[in-house]
């Protein structure tokens, strides 16, 4: 799929299924995934029978989000056109015990005293 994403990050929430017409329903779910010092909390949804992606999920639970990018504009009353943006879902899945951990780089030891500095050639 050309629009196709991918996303990790810890379930935070997952809301109830609502049934927004008698063919449509819908369910959100937000991951929150690291992004230095302020976690970013990000809302999904899923549509149809994929509402049910959600029910061995659990709250806390590190996951694997693969989503489309869709967007649409709507004329409100007043006549303006507003445009929303959603991240829809179609693939929910454990995160692999694997995935490459991000590096904590403060735990990195500046070079030893008397080291040589490989920085004298820089021209800045």
């Amino acid at each position: 799929m050309a629009n196709s994403y991918e996303a990790v990050g810890t379930l935070h929430a997952v809301m109830d299924t609502q049934q927004v017409k008698d063919t449509f329903k819908k369910r959100d779910f937000v991951l929150e995934m690291a992004d230095g010092n302020y976690p970013q909390h990000i809302k999904f949804q899923v549509t149809q029978d994929r509402c049910a992606l959600l029910d061995t999920m659990k709250v806390g639970q590190q996951v694997k989000v693969l989503f489309n990018l869709r967007g649409r504009p709507f004329q409100n009353r007043e006549g303006q056109t507003v445009y929303y943006t959603n991240l829809e879902a179609w693939r929910i899945e454990g995160a692999s015990a694997a995935a490459p951990a991000s590096t904590d780089y403060s735990q990195i030891s500046p070079a030893q005293s008397g080291a040589k500095d490989d920085f004298d050639d820089v021209p800045f």
